[in-house]
């Protein structure tokens, strides 16, 4: 996770960014802090990157790389804003011992849209594309994490990351929303999850589905009730946080995540 410390909404390069906007930076900083909090007390460790100034994005932590295996994919990010969080990212990983750190050819914008189901050999990526990463990309995750890709195409500008449409609950269960996919996509999703959770439009259009899931727990932004109430009739535990302020750069609990599968 990367703290907030230079979080502002000074350009758009999604529909949830609106330049100008006020941002209450002490708030977003009690926001982001509860979340890490809330890991902490679910028994995870949580590590933290140093925020650089200039960069007012780099609380969206997920977007910096792709894990697997103890394999880091580096992330290449689309906008020129964003480009220097990729050289920070992959200096953290070095200096934190990973000997295997790759900087991509193409476009990937890491856990945006690369979203893993598993940490074994038998791990699967869905690869999002449409608004941000390269398809090319695709074929470079498979090649450098080892492991199969599947490739998903996103329609819907407000879900312009595959992990603002679709959520990884555990190794055999996602929630989703169909429309923000091709049809195509949503073939390929309905074939392999038949019994996905389904989220109303309602709470997918507060991020409900940016959620991080450790296969029992899902945290979630506060406001996507609906969600939450069925996550917890399928058996698994809703923990919503509050995320208003760092919505307002078009993200929630995922995109303040990057999850470390060493």
């Amino acid at each position: 996770m990367c703290a907030p410390v230079h979080f502002a909404v000074e350009y758009a390069i999604n529909p949830w960014m609106q330049p100008g906007v006020r941002v209450d930076r002490d708030l977003a900083m009690a926001q982001w802090d509860a979340l890490r909090r809330t890991y902490l007390d679910l028994g995870h460790r949580v590590d933290l990157l140093d925020p650089v100034p200039g960069l007012p994005d780099m609380v969206y932590a997920a977007n910096g790389a792709t894990v697997v295996g103890g394999v880091v994919l580096g992330a290449r990010f689309r906008h020129r804003e964003r480009a220097a969080e990729a050289v920070a990212h992959r200096e953290w990983f070095r200096a934190a011992g990973f000997t295997r750190v790759v900087e991509p050819e193409f476009v990937n914008e890491g856990e945006g849209d690369l979203l893993v189901l598993g940490n074994r050999a038998g791990a699967v990526v869905f690869a999002g594309t449409g608004f941000r990463t390269d398809p090319r990309a695709h074929a470079e995750a498979a090649a450098v994490l080892g492991r199969p890709v599947v490739s998903l195409e996103l329609v819907d500008p407000c879900y312009y990351h595959l992990d603002t449409a679709m959520a990884v609950l555990d190794e055999d269960t996602i929630a989703w929303l169909p429309e923000a996919f091709t049809p195509e996509s949503q073939a390929v999703l309905r074939e392999r999850f038949p019994g996905a959770l389904v989220a109303d439009p309602a709470d997918a259009a507060v991020l409900g589905l940016n959620a991080v899931s450790d296969g029992r727990h899902v945290v979630l932004p506060a406001e996507a009730t609906r969600l939450a109430a069925e996550l917890a009739a399928r058996g698994f535990v809703p923990v919503p946080v509050e995320m208003s302020e760092l919505l307002k750069g078009g993200g929630g609990p995922k995109c303040c995540t990057l999850e470390v599968r060493a």
